[in-house]
């Protein structure tokens, strides 16, 4: 007997401030930590909810060792304070870690496998570098032409989009520089409100002369990364940080138009979701903020990895039978400007319904954390403008994309 699938609801979205990475506000502190502050944060949203009743904690984390390592989900659930019933795992998508995380939850309560999840992602870019520590790649990659771009740094590949779709260096730090204008906007309107839980960063310092630690503690409640001086004449001054693309024969076609100014910072951050089934919203009598609506991942070249959306959004919308003009918010991770502006004209996106409070560039991206942390933008953004459905989506690393879609309830 087939048994028919359930709705899964998000009752709580929550995300830490997002840091500058290595030297910025959180290089000292450790992405469990951030995950245990998300939980516990996502948790207090819904103080009628059993936490007895989790069935699961699920994890997206790029790098998953080091300081975020050992099966970090279940750590985070253990110094969280939650019963020792609730497990965890860890799962690794690359930038769409956080977004898999959201929907391996959402699936288990569709298909009645659990009633109440946690979905989160974090990552420090501070601790654990871009990579890994010490990464190591399949010599095979290099023998064929069609896998040499798994080996690609980002910034190549965002290049190599920048030149097949002709995205001028201009348009580049123009949509830099919006990214901060409505990153900064948001901010001081308090548009990241209702999705920010403040954290207090506990910095400890030995007092020279003595044996005692002096203990700093100060309460940070914005991101670090938008900028309000940012210019287009600031940006035009910055060297292109990637080598110049190449034409087929291999000579060098111009000086390169990728930046560090049109692409997305690094940094550290986490964020958590609460999702339950019908069933529960009745039982606490819960408000749900969002429904789960669809979830689709495609491959693409790895060479041109950022065009990833351009084929997970059509189909996410199929999956969930809707139109695109259906969607009202849409959080499209600026991986780099180069790879968003492709995908914008591509796909007909709105530009105005494109990261109305900015996105990566401006506010940075934590990797693994990102679908979570974008996930609760999206949705506190649909339901203050009043749009019926919001979607995440991103480029991931070695050719693949990735979209996630909410309705509003």
């Amino acid at each position: 007997m087939t048994k028919q699938l359930q709705d899964a609801y998000v009752v709580a979205a929550v995300r830490t401030p997002i840091g500058k990475a290595p030297r910025g506000m959180f290089r000292n502190t450790r992405p469990d930590d951030l995950l245990v502050h998300a939980v516990r944060s996502a948790l207090a949203k819904v103080p009628a909810l059993d936490p007895a009743t989790i069935d699961d904690m699920i994890v997206g984390c790029s790098f998953p060792e080091g300081e975020q390592g050992l099966n970090v989900a279940r750590i985070a659930a253990l110094l969280a304070g939650l019963p020792s019933t609730v497990a965890g795992a860890t799962v690794n998508r690359f930038c769409a870690s956080g977004i898999t995380a959201v929907q391996i939850a959402a699936d288990r309560i569709r298909t009645g496998e659990a009633e109440v999840m946690i979905a989160a992602g974090t990552e420090s870019m501070s601790m654990v570098p871009m990579g890994g520590a010490r990464p190591s790649f399949n010599p095979a990659i290099f023998a064929a032409d069609e896998n040499v771009g798994i080996a690609w740094g980002m910034g190549l590949t965002a290049e190599k989009v920048a030149q097949q779709w002709k995205v001028s260096r201009d348009d580049q730090d123009a949509f830099a520089v919006e990214s901060h204008r409505r990153a900064v906007a948001a901010t001081q309107s308090g548009g990241f409100a209702d999705e920010i839980a403040p954290f207090e960063i506990v910095e400890r310092f030995p007092r020279l002369g003595s044996a005692e630690v002096d203990e700093r503690r100060r309460l940070v409640a914005a991101d670090e990364g938008p900028r309000a001086d940012t210019s287009l004449e600031a940006l035009a001054r910055l060297k292109p940080a990637f080598a110049a693309p190449k034409d087929p024969a291999g000579r060098a076609t111009g000086f390169g138009s990728v930046t560090a100014g049109n692409s997305s910072q690094t940094s550290d951050g986490a964020g958590a979701l609460v999702l339950v089934s019908e069933a529960v919203l009745k039982r606490f009598n819960l408000v749900p903020l969002a429904r789960w609506a669809g979830f689709a991942v495609r491959g693409v070249p790895p060479d041109v990895m950022g065009i990833g959306p351009k084929v997970a959004i059509p189909a996410v919308l199929e999956r969930a039978g809707i139109a695109l003009a259906d969607v009202g918010w849409i959080e499209l991770n600026e991986a780099f400007a180069a790879q968003s502006l492709a995908v914008i004209r591509d796909l007909g996106l709105d530009p105005a319904k494109v990261n109305p409070n900015g996105g990566a560039i401006a506010l940075g991206h934590p990797l693994g954390a990102t679908g979570a942390i974008r996930s609760a933008t999206a949705i506190h953004g649909m339901r203050r403008s009043g749009a019926r459905y919001s979607m995440v989506t991103m480029c991931v690393g070695t050719g693949m994309g990735a979209a996630g879609v909410f309705e509003r309830v």
